[in-house]
């Protein structure tokens, strides 16, 4: 296990400027990804996959080889380039509009293939990139640029509970739910990442972690209120906890 200076960057970080918004998460989840990269010495055998959203940007924040997918098809680009190389770690970087809603054939079926990748879903509750609009991870009563009024359940039905489907399937190897809004969730949710990666590392499968995150920008809140409103609303609908744990103690 390499060592880390804390006092500088991870190393498979770029260190380019986050151009994220003022508040937003992603860029606490791209250091621990980060970290754990640096930790488990594979930044040189590396690949990530970005799709379409806020989270396509990640491809310029890491120090490690990837490429763009469609916007959902990440699961299906990784399938295929660690398939095509499995001596590398190949991991997506995805959030829920992307994943939970045109992506959802490619992240279930990629779990219950067990394909040892690993993913990292960024679940703010919204569509952060193109607008605000709905997605299927928004709440009910929830106001959006597409549902002014409220998510109503009757109308556009319950939020999609994206770990609780992906437990049932026999392929996951490691699948929690986690949130970064305080230091100590920062500790817990790098421990989970790292589990993740663990999963692919030691060939048990597929590993997936949901990050419960903000969007101050289109939730039109505060950082500090963005924080409380996740707190308050978001951990409510989405216990945090781990659903699946095949790595043991992770070393």
């Amino acid at each position: 296990m390499a060592y880390i200076d804390r006092f500088k960057g991870p190393h498979a970080l770029s260190g380019k400027e986050f151009t994220y918004c003022p508040g937003c998460h992603h860029g606490i989840v791209h250091r621990l990804v980060a970290e754990v990269i640096d930790e488990l010495g594979i930044e040189g055998k590396t690949m990530m996959v970005a799709p379409v959203g806020c989270a396509v940007f990640s491809y310029e924040f890491f120090n490690v080889d990837g490429t763009v997918a469609a916007h959902g098809r990440a699961p299906a680009v990784a399938t295929g380039m660690k398939r095509a190389t499995p001596e590398k770690t190949v991991f997506t970087y995805q959030g829920d509009g992307d994943l939970a809603a045109i992506g959802t054939a490619e992240i279930v079926h990629a779990a219950n293939r067990g394909e040892k990748i690993t993913t990292i879903f960024i679940n703010n509750a919204i569509y952060g990139m193109t607008g605000g609009q709905m997605a299927p991870t928004s709440l009910l009563g929830m106001k959006t640029t597409t549902s002014p009024y409220g998510r109503r359940a009757d109308r556009e039905g319950h939020p999609i509970h994206v770990s609780e489907v992906l437990k049932e399937l026999d392929g996951v190897a490691y699948l929690s739910r986690t949130k970064v809004n305080t230091p100590q969730d920062v500790i817990k949710t790098k421990k989970a990442i790292k589990k993740a990666f663990l999963a692919q590392e030691k060939g048990i499968g597929f590993g997936i972690v949901e990050v419960l995150s903000t969007c101050p920008t289109n939730w039109g809140l505060t950082p500090v209120e963005s924080n409380k409103w996740l707190e308050e609303n978001m951990t409510k609908e989405y216990p945090l906890g781990v659903f699946v744990d095949k790595v043991g103690d992770g070393k």
